[in-house]
């Protein structure tokens, strides 16, 4: 295949991965806003694992992986990785045509500050020279320590509206987190199969525990996504897209001698378009769409949020019916927490 063909084919697909991932966003938040379940929100997740819409975005998000290693098959990561933060672009309409209203200006302005910020992270955090893998005992540390920075983001009470919020953010970070690490353990397994990784030859145990891990991390990154669209779907989504990369980043700078480019001034660029991002965040969580149809913030929809604990934690409603939350435009506002009158 020529070269052009090849880059015509990975800008193809990066799209279809794009669509993918930014479809089943949209599913999640959905789902999150009328999965049913206890007030106290025990049996959220084996309820959530019931619903056959839960296992189509998970084959969505799988869909969207494959097209994104296929991209990378025939495209460089300096193309196919930028066309990747297309997702939220995409996600913004699919999530505001399911809940029957517009994109707000301050939406949109929120997504172009941060696909700005990620594109610029993106641009400055390739390796500057070909990376290696981690080694075992490094590969162990770095999953310790990832458990506890995600146990640490996952905990906490949250107080009103913007607690609420502030959680789903964290969950958001979390779940990025743990798709980066993920990825950084995946690379791991790939130079263990070649028997290639640092150290000494890994034994099938070792191999084993790896993809174990990889799974844990994978699984994790998936239920805690779903628990951050509890708060909404854009802001979110962007911190998810944002938390991914930079846990990559982290990993390479500190245990694979990789470096950001042009040296200092790649230091000084990261920075800013983490700025950048951090600004569109902040709109987005601001844009009004925080609660997709009015159920996942607590108002317009009559649902109380249920709490729920751990890791994997899901967001429950015990509102409306879930046809009426995902066909119809929300009702009145009302007070959080106080049924409308029926």
């Amino acid at each position: 295949m020529n070269p052009a063909a090849g880059t015509a084919l990975a800008v193809l697909l990066s799209l279809v991965s794009a669509a993918g991932y930014a479809l089943a966003a949209v599913a999640q938040s959905r789902l999150a806003a009328a999965a049913p379940a206890s007030p106290d929100g025990r049996g959220a997740l084996r309820a959530l694992l019931a619903r056959g819409q839960w296992w189509w975005a998970v084959g969505l998000n799988a869909a969207g992986a494959l097209a994104h290693v296929a991209a990378l098959h025939y495209g460089p990561l300096t193309l196919v990785q930028p066309l990747g933060a297309l997702t939220l672009v995409a996600a913004l309409p699919l999530g505001a045509y399911c809940a029957r209203r517009r994109v707000t200006r301050t939406e949109w302005r929120g997504a172009l500050w941060t696909l700005a910020g990620l594109v610029g992270l993106v641009a400055v955090t390739g390796p500057a020279a070909p990376g290696e893998a981690l080694s075992l005992r490094e590969a162990l540390v770095v999953a310790a320590a990832t458990a506890l920075l995600i146990a640490a983001l996952s905990s906490g009470r949250r107080q009103g509206n913007g607690g609420r919020a502030g959680r789903g953010l964290g969950h958001a970070t979390a779940s990025g987190i743990a798709s980066g690490v993920a990825s950084a353990l995946t690379q791991t397994l790939t130079a263990a199969l070649a028997l290639d990784l640092p150290g000494a030859e890994p034994t099938w145990w070792q191999t084993a525990l790896l993809a174990v891990l990889i799974s844990g991390f994978a699984t994790g990154g998936l239920l805690l996504s779903q628990a951050a669209y509890r708060g909404g779907l854009a802001a979110p989504l962007a911190v998810v897209n944002l938390s991914n990369p930079a846990a990559a980043a982290v990993i390479g700078v500190a245990l694979l001698g990789e470096t950001f480019r042009a040296g200092a001034w790649g230091w000084l660029a990261a920075g800013g378009a983490s700025l950048i991002a951090a600004r569109g965040v902040v709109l987005l969580t601001k844009g009004g769409g925080t609660g997709e149809a009015g159920v996942a913030t607590g108002t317009g929809a009559g649902a109380v949020v249920g709490t729920s604990t751990g890791a994997g934690a899901v967001a429950e409603s015990g509102g409306l019916p879930a046809a009426r939350i995902a066909g119809l435009a929300a009702p009145e506002a009302e007070p959080a927490g106080v049924p409308l009158a029926r």
